[in-house]
């Protein structure tokens, strides 16, 4: 046995090498460690990743191993780099305090109802009144010359333009008072309409009072029982009420055409269409009004003229055309829509001018 000398402990001693791990190939060392360089997002509900600390000179092991798994420069750069897309900040939640978005008004967001362009314009200190135009002007002429030219043949060929004229009555009303859609208050007037015209064709022109004012009478006692089987609020029933009634009733006296003398509606119907023409043009209110009574004063001297009622039809026309006006400033009122304009603007100067046709007559 040789004696070695003893070595004492050196601290700077070379410690022996460790075996050499084998060298990875490009495809292995890329799918070894597998780099993610993106950027990670916080939320609102989650605290930051905290980045990792660098690391000491007290942590050799460690650096070595994390060394190690680096790929190497030119390696990084050929390896394809892998980025999660970053999701779109959440949107803050709207406060109370904040101002709503510019698509949608406070009242859509605090599900109250809409506030109405006659509101509106009154705050503004405009008036709330839109005449109904040139438009339905031209359908009440045309109407007012339908029933001018169907009177002198016979009553049932009358009767067609006056169904019509019946029908547009009873919607437009209703819209006009803002109840839409109620269909049940429609139809039960535009049924009292029809039961008047069947109660005169039936009966004849001579007993016309008796068979216009007996269904107006039935309309109104079934209107009145028909709100008080209704659960809704008394405010409620109410403003049906008399929207229903008002309503049976322009349409059953549109009847009066049918109990007039022909002549005599003629006359009328022909002011109504001069007068609502004239009251259309673009002239100051006075001066349209008082153009729309000589328009339609004329014209039933002409038409009177013609049908032999003489300087009879002057007057009808005028008072006609009086009527027709009257019906055509109701639908002007509270900035109605255009349903409104072509239902109430074109069938209330017609409808009102039928009682004093049928009185005048």
């Amino acid at each position: 046995m040789t004696n070695q000398p003893y070595e004492g402990y050196d601290p700077y001693q070379q410690q022996p090498q460790p075996q050499q791990q084998p060298q990875w190939g490009y495809d292995e060392q890329q799918y070894a460690t597998q780099q993610w360089q993106g950027q990670t997002w916080e939320t609102q509900t989650h605290a930051p990743v905290p980045a990792a600390p660098p690391a000491s000179a007290a942590e050799p092991a460690y650096t070595a191993q994390q060394q190690y798994a680096q790929p190497s420069a030119q390696a990084q750069a050929q390896q394809p780099t892998y980025t999660t897309p970053s999701p779109a900040p959440a949107a803050p939640a709207p406060s109370p305090s904040a101002e709503p978005d510019a698509g949608y008004g406070p009242a859509t967001l605090a599900g109250n109802a809409r506030v109405t362009d006659a509101q509106r314009a009154r705050i503004e200190g405009r008036s709330p009144i839109i005449e109904p135009g040139m438009q339905p002007a031209l359908l009440t002429a045309l109407l007012g010359l339908l029933l001018a030219a169907t009177a002198p043949l016979s009553s049932y060929a009358l009767v067609v333009p006056l169904v019509i004229l019946q029908a547009v009555t009873a919607a437009g009303w209703f819209r006009l008072n803002g109840m839409w859609p109620a269909r049940q208050g429609i139809a039960l007037a535009f049924l009292g309409g029809l039961a008047a015209d069947v109660a005169v064709l039936v009966a004849g022109r001579d007993q016309a009072p008796a068979a216009i004012l007996g269904p107006l009478g039935i309309w109104v006692l079934l209107t009145l029982v028909l709100q008080l089987r209704s659960h809704a609020d008394p405010d409620t029933r109410m403003y049906g009420l008399m929207a229903t009634v008002a309503s049976s009733a322009l349409t059953i006296i549109a009847t009066g055409y049918l109990g007039a003398d022909p002549d005599a509606v003629s006359v009328g119907a022909a002011a109504v269409a001069v007068a609502v023409l004239a009251r259309a043009l673009p002239l100051p209110t006075p001066a349209s009004v008082i153009v729309s009574l000589l328009a339609a004063t004329g014209a039933g001297i002409a038409v009177g003229g013609m049908t032999g009622l003489g300087t009879t039809g002057a007057l009808i026309g005028a008072a006609a055309a009086a009527c027709a006006l009257i019906g055509h400033r109701v639908a002007s009122y509270d900035y109605p829509s255009r349903f409104v304009h072509f239902t109430a603007g074109v069938a209330l100067p017609l409808a009102a001018a039928a009682p004093l046709v049928w009185v005048l007559h």
